[in-house]
């Protein structure tokens, strides 16, 4: 009995769980079912974004036109548009960028309609006219505006009593490199309590900077204002932005002293007022800003001294001031900066010994500029030590000595100039830097004035192998042309002028690969100009790339300033010399050259084959013994702006059209036989016989009765005569003796 209950028992069980079973089962597919359908409808509304969001992409798009087309077609939802961002819900549009896709048109009021927008990125386009600015008010979920790299163009003043454009959520608006003009009202961010940057640099804004700016938005930590047109005096107001970490102002017309309360803002990490108007002192307070990593305050009016414990900006990397009126001696504590990277104090009046200076705790130093001052004395040992530099100017100072041997152990050097000083040893000095191996600028003009420069062919291989300008002129430097520049395969600029050197002029500079700038002007070199001058072969061929990255340091060739090498001109100059003979035809060969000074000795005609040089500016062969005539192929020189032949022995008409109707009458000077109406001198008529072949001689019947007739009136006429002046003779007697 108890067996057969327990069985019955269990069979009960068994089949209520199988009904349990059944019923799971079909829950669980209902459920599975529902979360697909729920997901299927999920995915299905995020592939089609709202309307009002479609139908103002679509009337952005008709506004635009672009090469490089946007993958935006009806057939696929709007939130799989490039560019385009839907919110998790895959319904609202929440970001548009397109940058660099080569945009134009301007943008239309639909974009108030995105109001779930957040940033909005159409920069380096080529979008123009108006920005509609009215429509950021209805954005009020925008953080980040970025129009930068654009044409728009029109103000940045709000209507009257509109308030501020921009919503309460912006946090950053960059409207830099466009055409945005007049002045920048405060009341134009008013609302964006938010901003955190702010940068309107490259533009035409005028007027004063806007400093209030930093009462309504405090909490700002980029403000640019640089490349526009600001001026006057910049009042207080930036110490309210307290968080303040870059602030930029160069490139401006902004005048006066630098505001007082710029030194209370001690998160500074950069500040940019370069090429303004500012004066008077650079205010003692600045070292609170201990944060400080840059400071730019260079081509400005300011005076005075560095503030003597400028050393506590410890985290300094860049100072750069050239080009102001400051003075004094450099503060030792300014070797206390030992974070400094870069140290630019040129062109300024700073005066006293450089070797008072410990440079060896600069260990990060890669650049430092000290021209163009008043430094006395000797070049720092210590400089040798600052190990990373690549970049040393001295230049225009009154620095004495030799270079220091230990400078051979500077394994970075790359830039190097000591021109403008009185330096000594030469040969020392050359023999020292041989040994820097990446230099590849080295100036050592106006030094070492009246030495033997050295012709040792036996140095050792691979010196200055990287070497690529070379300047040596202004020292009256005596001996010949070293023959070790032979072996120089990179150098691109070689300045040997206002020296003495003497001798001929070796052909085998020809053969440099590099050399594009040869200056061997003022010297006192002779013997002919070799024709194999005419194949160098980066005066032939443009098959070499100039590097036009900048360089570390600018540099000054022929008196002008330079800060890349892609932009020197390629030049031959051998001017003012002893030179003789006839002008290389060869020359012709020169395509490349711009500039061709040959004023020396030179006899003969001028070659024709100069008109091949097509791009010459400048062709200066005055002060020779040159005869014939100019040719007139050299008309076709489109790119000749100064040319001279004065002073030499031409003859002939002076050729007329193009350039030459621009030359004066200076430039033909000199030469007795040239004629033309530029130097009001007739030119003398050829006679149609004096052009004409002479006729055969004629036969003698013809020759008769061709010089009859004026024979025959001839003896007419003489005969006429003889009787009237006998038969007045007779009558004068007649008369008399009655």
């Amino acid at each position: 009995m108890a067996t057969y209950a327990y069985k019955r028992w269990m069979n009960e069980n068994s089949a209520k769980k199988t009904k349990y079973s059944s019923q799971f089962r079909i829950q669980s597919m209902l459920t599975l079912i529902f979360l697909f359908l729920l997901l299927f409808s999920s995915s299905k509304a995020a592939l089609s974004c709202n309307q009002i969001d479609h139908h103002s992409l679509v009337s952005f798009y008709h506004h635009i036109s672009t090469t490089l087309p946007l993958n935006w077609s009806s057939s696929t939802p709007c939130c799989q548009w490039e560019g385009v961002t839907c919110d998790t819900y895959g319904t609202r549009v929440t970001r548009l960028s397109l940058p660099g896709r080569a945009l134009s048109g301007t943008i239309t009021p639909f974009l108030a309609n995105f109001s779930f927008l957040s940033y909005l990125n159409l920069s380096s386009n080529h979008l123009s006219g108006s920005f509609p600015l009215t429509v950021l008010r209805s954005l009020n979920r925008l953080t980040t505006l970025d129009l930068s790299s654009n044409r728009f163009t029109g103000l940045l003043q709000p209507p009257e009593s509109s308030g501020s454009f921009f919503p309460i959520s912006i946090r950053n608006l960059d409207l830099s490199s466009n055409r945005f003009n007049g002045t920048v009202d405060p009341l134009f961010l008013g609302r964006a309590k938010n901003l955190i940057s702010f940068n309107v640099s490259n533009n035409s804004f005028s007027g004063p900077i806007p400093t209030s700016i930093c009462r309504s938005s405090p909490f700002l930590q980029i403000l640019d204002f640089s490349m526009n047109q600001f001026s006057g005096r910049m009042f207080d107001g930036i110490g309210e932005c307290s968080k303040l970490q870059i602030f930029r102002a160069g490139l401006n017309f902004l005048s006066g002293w630098l505001p007082n309360d710029l030194y209370s803002v001690r998160t500074l990490k950069e500040i940019s007022l370069s090429n303004n108007r500012f004066s008077g002192p650079i205010d003692g307070r600045i070292v609170r800003l201990s944060c400080l990593r840059l400071l730019e305050l260079h081509v400005n009016e300011l005076r005075g001294g560095l503030p003597t414990d400028i050393g506590l900006l410890s985290n300094l990397e860049q100072l750069q001031l050239h080009t102001n009126s400051l003075n004094g001696t450099l503060p030792p504590s300014l070797m206390d900066c030992t974070n400094l990277k870069t140290l630019l104090l040129r062109n300024n009046l700073f005066g006293g010994e450089l070797s008072v200076l410990d440079f060896s705790k600069l260990q990060k130093l890669q650049t430092i500029d000290l021209g163009n001052n008043s430094f006395v004395g000797r070049i720092p040992d210590s400089l040798c030590l600052s190990r990373s530099v690549t970049a040393v100017r001295l230049a225009y100072n009154a620095l004495v000595g030799e270079i220091p041997p230990c400078m051979a152990s500077l394994k970075s050097l790359m830039h190097l100039s000591l021109a403008n000083n009185y330096l000594s040893n030469v040969v020392g000095a050359l023999k020292t830097l041989r040994h820097c191996d990446n230099l590849a600028v080295l100036f050592i003009s106006s030094c070492f004035q009246g030495e033997m420069i050295d012709d040792n062919d036996s140095w050792q291989p691979g010196s200055f192998q990287n070497l690529q300008i070379l300047g040596m002129g202004g020292s009256n430097l005596k001996g010949q042309i070293p023959s070790w520049i032979a072996r120089l395969r990179n150098l691109k600029v070689l300045d040997l002028s206002y020296n003495e050197i003497s001798g001929p002029i070796p052909s085998w500079l020809g053969d440099m690969p590099s050399l594009f700038d040869l200056n061997l002007t003022r010297n006192f070199l002779s013997g002919h100009l070799p024709p194999e001058i005419g194949r160098l072969p980066a005066l032939t061929v443009d098959n070499t790339s100039l590097d036009s990255s900048y360089l570390a340091l600018p540099f000054v060739l022929d008196s002008q300033h330079y800060y890349r090498l892609s932009n020197v001109a390629r030049a031959l100059k051998v001017g003012n010399n002893s030179l003789s003979g006839n002008i290389p035809e060869e020359l012709g060969q020169l395509k490349l050259l711009q500039v061709l000074d040959l004023n020396n000795n030179f006899n003969g005609s001028i070659p024709d084959k100069l008109s091949r040089l097509v791009n010459l500016e400048k062709l200066d062969m005055s002060g020779n013994h040159l005869s014939g005539e100019i040719p007139q192929s050299l008309t076709g020189l489109h790119f000749l702006s100064s040319f001279s032949v004065a002073n030499n022995d031409l003859d002939g008409e002076i050729p007329s059209g193009v350039q030459f109707d621009t030359f004066s009458a200076a430039s033909f000077e000199g030469n007795p036989k040239l004629c033309g109406s530029l130097l009001k001198r007739k030119c003398h008529a050829v006679t149609h016989a004096e052009t004409e072949e002479p006729e055969p001689e004629p036969e003698p019947e013809s020759s008769w009765s061709n010089i009859l007739p004026f024979g025959l009136g001839y003896s007419v006429g003489l005969s006429t005569v003889s009787i009237t002046l006998l038969f007045n003779s007779s009558w004068r007697n007649f008369s008399f003796k009655r």
